[in-house]
């Protein structure tokens, strides 16, 4: 497994755990838009594209930051994977 991938795999665990303990109201972790743009190895610009362009996972606005919830995430990365050539 990737350096990069492996990382990701790891932080997304993370954000797992602190769900399970994530506080008395019991709301899932979310990620920033760097979190994100680091997850998924892209730079920062390309996630404010995506979202310019109707594209990218589906975020929370809380004045002038985005959030990403880590379900979501993981649903649209799920969406984005291509069929295998064999």
């Amino acid at each position: 497994m990737a350096p990069v991938v492996r990382a990701s795999a790891t932080h997304l665990a993370g954000m797992d755990d602190m769900a399970e303990t994530s506080g008395p109201w019991g709301l899932e972790p979310l990620m920033d838009v760097e979190e994100l743009a680091e997850y998924l190895g892209v730079p920062v610009t390309t996630i404010y594209d995506w979202r310019t362009n109707g594209k990218g996972p589906p975020a929370y606005r809380f004045g002038k930051r985005l959030k990403f919830a880590v379900s979501d995430v993981r649903a649209w990365l799920a969406a984005q994977r291509e069929p295998g050539s064999g």
